[in-house]
Formats: C-alpha cells, sequence, structure tokens
C-alpha cells in the first residue's frame, strides 16, 4: 500500500474532537430533544438495534466518524459496530481506550513514528512499541484478524504472543517496522493456521538463521499473499517452492534477492495464478547445473494473469526481455532497485498500455520517461527516485522528462519525482495538464536551488499546482522558495492534508500563511527552514485538529515550546535532542507536537523532554 493513500485519510472517531473531553457528546438543545422524545415511545434497546442495521452499511472512515458526533447514542453504536479502527499516531490514545471505546474490532491499522524517522532524522530508539497494543488486545479481541502496522518497533514476543492470542489471525502487515526477525516470523508461521497475508515491506528483519519458511503447515494453506523482500538473509528455496504449491489461492508473492531467475522460473510453473510478482533477484545464478538455461519468457507467458511487477534486484540486462510477454497487461511495474538505461527500458514500457502505477530509478533519464509519456496513457502514479543521490551530481532527469509525463499522462494523480534542476514553466504545464492530481512531491535535491533557467525563485511554479489543480491533499515542496510561495498555499491549498516542507521560505510569514489559510492541514513536516517563535504561535488555533507538527533544525526557541504546552493541555510537545540536552537549553533541535487523549507517555527515552 502506497503511504500517499494512507496519509489522505481522517483520523478515527476518538481522535477527531478534542471538543468531546470537555462536553458531553449530545448536542443540548435539537439532537438531544429528538432522542429524548423517541425514547419515549421506544426503548433504548430498540433504537440501539435500529443504528446497528443502519451503521453496518457505513464502511469509510470518514463516515463513521461523522455518524459518531451526531450524538451520544450514535457515538455509542457506532463503537460497538466499527470492526476496523485506523490509529495515525500510537501515541494518540491508549491501548486501553481503544478496547473500551470499540467493542468488536477484528482489523487494527496502527501507526507510529512521523514519516521523517525515515530519512533518519528520528533517533533509532524513540519509541513506537507495539508491547502495549498486542497485550491489551489479546485479552480484549480474541476474534482479531489482521494487523497492519507502520513504523512501529515490534519485537519476536510481540509477534510470538499475536500468534498464540488470535486464533483466527488472518493478516499481517508490517511496513518500515524493526525489531523483530525470522524467528518471531516462524512462530506467526506455524501457529497462525488461517494464515492469508503475512507483507513484510521495506522494514528491517533481523536473520536468526531460522528456517521460517518451512514452518507453514504441511497441508493446504490459505496464503493469498506472501511478501518478504526486505528479508536480507537466504531461505530455504526447496521449502518456498512447495509451499507455493500447496497454495492454490496465492496470488502475491514478492521475492527477495536470496531467489534466483531460476528459481522464479520453477515458481511461475508451480503458481501460473499469481496476480503480483516481485522478482528477487534477476540474474543468471552461476552455480546452477542446468545444462541449458530454461526458458524464462516461457514462464512468464503461461502466467497470463500477472498485473502488477516489482523487484529486479541485481538485475542483468539481457535477461529483461523475459517479461515481455506479461507487459501488455501490467497495470503496475516497479522499477525502483533497476539501475536500468533508456536503451534497456524502452523496449518493455513501449508494450504497457494498460500501466497505472510506475516507479523507477532516475535512471531511466529524460527520455525513459519520454517513452513513458507516449504509451502510458492511462498512468495514475509515477514515481522517479535517484539512483546517485547526491546534490552535487548532474541527475539525469529533469523538468525535460516531467514536462512530457504532463503531457502525455493526463489522467495523472499522484507524482514524487528526484530532480537535480527544475523550472517554473514546467511546473506550470504540469498543473494545467494534470488537473486531478491530489499528491505532488518534487524533490529537488540539493538547496535553495532556483528554475535553472531563468534563475527566479520557484514561487510561481508551485503557485500554479496549488491553484489549478483543485484536489490536492498532499504537497511536499523544496528548491528556492520564498514567502510568495506559501502565500499561494493558504490561498488556494484549502484541501492540503499533509505539507513537507525543506529548505524554504525567507520568513515566519511563511508558515502563518499557510496555518490560517489551509483548514484541512493534517500533518505538517518541515526541516532546516528559518520559522520560529512567531510562525509556530501562528497556529495556535489549529494544533488540536492537526495529528501533528514536526519541525527540525528552525529557529524554535524552549520558552516558545513551553508556552504552547502551558496553553494547550491536550497537546502533548516533545523536544528531541541529543542525550546530553536538556530542558534548559535554549534553542530546540527538533520539536514534535501532537494531540492526545490520554497525555503524554510514559516510555519516553532520555533524549525526549515531553513539556
Amino acid at each position: 500500500m502506497s503511504e500517499d493513500e494512507e496519509d489522505q485519510s481522517p483520523p478515527p472517531s476518538d481522535l477527531r474532537s478534542q471538543q468531546q473531553q470537555q462536553r458531553p457528546p449530545c448536542s443540548p438543545n435539537k439532537s438531544r430533544n429528538c432522542i429524548s422524545s423517541s425514547s419515549q415511545t421506544f426503548p433504548d434497546h430498540v433504537l440501539e438495534n435500529v443504528l446497528e442495521n443502519v451503521l453496518q452499511f457505513l464502511e469509510s472512515r470518514t463516515d463513521r466518524n461523522a455518524a459518531s458526533l451526531v450524538c451520544k447514542l450514535w457515538w455509542k453504536v457506532e463503537g460497538l459496530t466499527r470492526s476496523e479502527v485506523f490509529i495515525g499516531n500510537c501515541y494518540a490514545l491508549s491501548p486501553t481506550r481503544l478496547t473500551q471505546r470499540f467493542k468488536r474490532v477484528r482489523s487494527l491499522l496502527l501507526k507510529g513514528k512521523p514519516r521523517f524517522a525515515d530519512f533518519n532524522l528520528m533517533p533509532p530508539d524513540w519509541g513506537a512499541n507495539f508491547a502495549p497494543w498486542v497485550s491489551t488486545m489479546a485479552k480484549a479481541y480474541p476474534w482479531l484478524e489482521k494487523v497492519d502496522l507502520k513504523r512501529i518497533f515490534v519485537s519476536d514476543d510481540d509477534l510470538a504472543l499475536l500468534a498464540h492470542s488470535f486464533p483466527g489471525f488472518k493478516e499481517l502487515i508490517l511496513v518500515c517496522c524493526e525489531g523483530f526477525g525470522t524467528s518471531g516470523i516462524a512462530v506467526v508461521a506455524n501457529k497462525c493456521r488461517k494464515l492469508k497475508v503475512l507483507d513484510l515491506i521495506e522494514s528491517e528483519v533481523t536473520d536468526d538463521e531460522v528456517d521460517w519458511i518451512s514452518c507453514f503447515p504441511e497441508d493446504v494453506t490459505c496464503l493469498e499473499s506472501l511478501a518478504f523482500d526486505c528479508v536480507e538473509a537466504p531461505i530455504n528455496f526447496k521449502a518456498l517452492e512447495a509451499l507455493v504449491i500447496r497454495s492454490p489461492f496465492l496470488r502475491k508473492l514478492r521475492l527477495n534477492r536470496f531467489v534466483s531467475l531460476e528459481e522464479v522460473h520453477r515458481l511461475l510453473l508451480g503458481a501460473p495464478q499469481l496476480t503480483s510478482l516481485g522478482t528477487g533477484s534477476f540474474k543468471h545464478d552461476n552455480q546452477s547445473e542446468q545444462e541449458q538455461e530454461p526458458d524464462y519468457a516461457a514462464a512468464f507467458r503461461a502466467c497470463k494473469s500477472v498485473v502488477c511487477l516489482s523487484g529486479f534486484r541485481e538485475l542483468m540486462p539481457e535477461y529483461l526481455p523475459a517479461i515481455l510477454p506479461v507487459c501488455a497487461n501490467l497495470t503496475s511495474l516497479n522499477f525502483s532497485y533497476a539501475n536500468i538505461s533508456p536503451d534497456m527500458f524502452k523496449p518493455i514500457i513501449h508494450t504497457c498500455h494498460k500501466l497505472q502505477v510506475f516507479w523507477a530509478l532516475d535512471s531511466i533519464c529524460d527520455e525513459g520517461l519520454q517513452a513513458v509519456a507516449a504509451t502510458c496513457k492511462e498512468l495514475r502514479e509515477l514515481r522517479i527516485f535517484p539512483f546517485d543521490p547526491r546534490e552535487d551530481s548532474e541527475g539525469p532527469v529533469s523538468e525535460l522528462g516531467l514536462q512530457a509525463i504532463s503531457e502525455g499522462c493526463r489522467k495523472l494523480e499522484s507524482v514524487l519525482y528526484f530532480c537535480q534542476r527544475m523550472t517554473n514553466a514546467a511546473l506550470i504545464a504540469m498543473s494545467h495538464n494534470c488537473p486531478e492530481l491530489t499528491v505532488f512531491r518534487l524533490c529537488i535535491m540539493g538547496r535553495h536551488r532556483p528554475d535553472h533557467v531563468t534563475g527566479k525563485a520557484m514561487d510561481e511554479g508551485f503557485g500554479a499546482i496549488v491553484k489549478n489543480c483543485k484536489k490536492l491533499t498532499r504537497l511536499a515542496v523544496s528548491g528556492l522558495l520564498t514567502d510568495q510561495a506559501f502565500r499561494y498555499m493558504g490561498e488556494y491549498g484549502k484541501l492540503i492534508r499533509t505539507l513537507s516542507v525543506a529548505f524554504a521560505g525567507d520568513s515566519d510569514m511563511a508558515l502563518r500563511h499557510v496555518l490560517e489559510g489551509c483548514p484541512r492541514l493534517q500533518k505538517l513536516e518541515i526541516r532546516d527552514s528559518p520559522f520560529g517563535d512567531v510562525a509556530l504561535r501562528s497556529g495556535m488555533h489549529r494544533y488540536y485538529n492537526m495529528r501533528f507538527v514536526w519541525m527540525s533544525a528552525c529557529s524554535l526557541s524552549m520558552g516558545c515550546c513551553k508556552d504552547v504546552a502551558r496553553a494547550m493541555p491536550n497537546l502533548v510537545v516533545e523536544v528531541i535532542g541529543s542525550d546530553d540536552d536538556d530542558e534548559n537549553r535554549e534553542f530546540v533541535e527538533t520539536l514534535y507536537m501532537y494531540r492526545s487523549l490520554d497525555g503524554p507517555r510514559k516510555d519516553a527515552p532520555q533524549f525526549v523532554t515531553i513539556l
């Protein structure tokens, strides 16, 4: 699942309104009178039964949250009928409050560290532990079926408790998690007999030298999805091959780099029903005992249902044409680990007319992006990552590739683009050509880089994006930006929920434009920008309605942060620094603020000061 879609979702009803802590959940006038008069005719349990039957048809979190705010009775029944809970910050409420509010939860999606942790801007032992959650849910939700965690510290003991506590457990998804190893995964594979999904995505998995693949049931399994491409440890291929054969419902299989191309060939022959394949290593095994190489293209041709391809680690270019037989049906293609040239890439992309999601390294160059634009008219999501992230390198993609994409892929909805140079003209063209954009993240690597043709700030380009892309909910800005760019964001970015800023702005006024002008802002991430106390104070009317604010390497004083903490008692204000820092320091290295229904956390490490 991509981070872009998740982050646009609203928080659960428990976190939706801090006002519920100060007033009854029911309006004192019309709503209460309506319920009261109805109660004189119908017993409460009758009304509850009716509401239960109605609310079971509400599936979106937005509708659920709105229903829970109608009145006290609706709040109560909504809590009794919600089976799926999303918590965008594991410290926004306690596990106990979760189980008291929602009685019938079968699925939990829980997020921990803020996203900047992915860029090593947060100490690894900051917190976000799964232990209190799994121990509480083990007692309250014995019927739990699904756990989806992101940026959470998960231990082997946590996985063992999960596996032993929920006999009907079916889905485990760990995204960007850490703390566990192959021994913990082995327990899940062995004990969860009804397991359908085991997805390990961009997580750090310790190699305990445990043959976890062999721990799955020896009879027919319920597996539908198995992803372990992030596991940096060899696996028992014979056990994997046997597992795939006895998993008739398997549709998604993503392999790590220790699975060779010859082994992928054997797996494809045993699982022609696959729809999503992560190819693992895409090179010949020099130690293979086969006298003649397999017909890889024939194996792919037999998998007529494959619509998603990823992997291609350790790619040998001569084998890439083997995927051509499935390219015509692909809707998703991920080359983000493959260092391929335009000459290698173009014969592949020219057959991908149905492609909707495309990720790649910038090694495909502007020439490769032009080929995408000429072929992939249905493209909805594009991500281009840097092969060489050094700021002083001459990047192979530029405004030429981005403008070609905007002209050829008019249905584009989400963009993540790393480059070394950009122009306002290219961004203005994209704003006109792709008005359906909901996510636009442009990372111009290097600090304060202007339009490389005119030498001007990138204000007008980003201004056009927020003005013309009316559905924009997520924006990440970079390059040389003045306060004018932020004025545009405040004036036109009325749907923006997530804003990421790096090395931008002239003064406090820039942040003030955003905090006063973007009414739906939920997440604000800022680093290395000249925003100080005045900027921070300008948003005090907004912070209770936001999920979090992150500011690092700015110009904040400890005194101002203390003032905010005193004025907003339901806001947790964390100051993060080195171990030898203390509360008496004058300036703040990193500020992390978030709303919480249960006050400050109890597991803050020494380098975190909670004001």
